[in-house]
C-alpha cells in the first residue's frame, strides 16, 4: 500500500535550553507496493542504536508493502558550532606542546581544528533519542496507516467497480449458450437433411433427427460456460464479502483473483462464438486490473 507520512521533534527546548540549541529530529516514511514486508532504514549514526526498536515496531503494524524509513538530526547555526571553555582550550595547547616536543615540524591546531576537537562529543552526540525516536515513529506509522486506509478506501471503491463490471459480462455469456446450441442444432439438421437428399431416402427422417439431436448435444457439453460462470460469481461475492470486512486480506484476494483468471481462461478456451470470446478477453483485462492493484492491499 502506498502511503506517506512525516514527524518531527525538538529538543532542548523543551529542557528550558535556548533556542539556539535546539536539535531538530525529523524521521519520514515512505510506502510503497509490495507483495511483503521490505524495510529499509537510512538513519544518522546518533540513531543507529535505535533500529530494533524501530523495526519491531514497523513489523507489529505492517504487514505488506516496501517501506523507507529515513531520519536526519539538524542544528540551530549557533547550536553547530562549539563553545569551547578557557580549560579546553588550554589542555588542547598543552597536548599540542607535547607532539610538537616529539615531532618538531609538526604543524601547529588551526581554528577549525580546535573548533572540531571540541565539538566532539557536542550536544547531538549526548543526546539520549531512546525513548524519543521511537515516539516519533509511533507517531509517523500512525499517520502512515491513516494515509494507507484512505487508499484502501478507494482501492476497494475501484475493485467494486470492476466487480460490478464483470457481474454484467457474466450476464451476457449466460444467454449466448443456448442461442449457440440452437444454431448448431439447425446446422446439424440442415447438413442431414442434404444428406438425405444425396442418399435418395436411404436414411429415415427419425434417424436422422436424433443424429442431429445427438451432435447438438455434445456440442452443447463442449461449450457449456455454465459452471465457469457460477465459480466465476462466486468469487465475486467472496471479494465483496471480504472488502466489506476489511483487515488483512491482500492475500486471499491474491487468491481469488488467480482463481477468476482461470475461469475467465477456461470460457475463453470453450468459446464456439467471437461474442464469447470477446467477453472472455474483456474479462481478462478486467481481472488484471483488479490483480494490479489487489498487490496494493495489506
Amino acid at each position: 500500500m502506498t502511503g506517506y507520512a512525516s514527524a518531527q521533534h525538538t529538543s532542548g527546548a523543551d529542557a528550558g535550553e535556548t533556542a539556539s540549541h535546539n536539535l531538530r529530529l525529523g524521521l519520514e516514511i515512505r510506502s510503497v507496493n509490495s507483495r511483503f514486508l521490505d524495510l529499509t532504514f537510512r538513519l544518522p549514526d546518533e540513531l543507529r542504536a535505535q533500529e530494533p526498536a524501530l523495526r519491531a515496531l514497523l513489523t507489529a503494524k505492517l504487514k505488506r508493502g516496501k517501506v523507507e524509513v529515513r531520519a536526519a538530526i539538524d542544528q540551530d547555526a549557533a547550536a553547530s558550532l562549539p563553545q569551547p571553555t578557557p580549560a579546553l582550550l588550554h589542555r588542547l595547547v598543552s597536548l599540542q606542546d607535547q607532539v610538537q616536543a616529539w615531532l618538531p615540524k609538526a604543524n601547529g591546531l588551526s581554528v577549525s581544528d580546535a573548533l572540531r576537537l571540541c565539538g566532539q562529543g557536542g550536544p547531538g552526540s549526548a543526546t539520549d533519542w531512546s525513548e524519543i525516536a521511537p515516539a516519533l515513529a509511533e507517531q509517523a506509522v500512525t499517520e502512515l496507516l491513516a494515509s494507507r486506509e484512505r487508499e484502501g478506501k478507494r482501492l476497494a471503491q475501484m475493485l467494486r467497480d470492476r466487480i460490478q463490471q464483470l457481474r454484467a459480462l457474466a450476464e451476457q455469456a449466460v444467454p449466448l449458450v443456448p442461442q449457440l446450441v440452437e444454431q448448431q442444432r439447425q446446422r446439424f439438421l440442415e447438413r442431414w437433411q442434404e444428406a438425405m437428399g444425396l442418399t435418395e431416402g436411404q436414411v429415415a427422417p427419425e434417424a436422422a433427427q436424433d443424429r442431429a439431436l445427438t451432435e447438438a448435444t455434445a456440442f452443447a457439453i463442449r461449450i457449456d460456460v455454465a459452471e465457469e460462470i457460477t465459480r466465476l460469481s462466486s468469487h465475486l461475492d467472496e471479494v465483496e464479502r471480504l472488502l466489506k470486512k476489511g483487515g488483512d486480506i491482500g492475500k486471499r484476494l491474491d487468491f481469488l483473483i488467480q482463481e477468476m483468471h482461470r475461469e475467465a481462461n477456461t470460457l475463453g478456451s470453450k468459446s464456439a462464438a467471437l461474442e464469447l470470446t470477446r467477453i472472455s478477453v474483456d474479462m481478462k483485462v478486467l481481472i488484471e486490473q483488479m490483480r494490479e492493484q489487489v498487490q496494493n492491499i495489506e
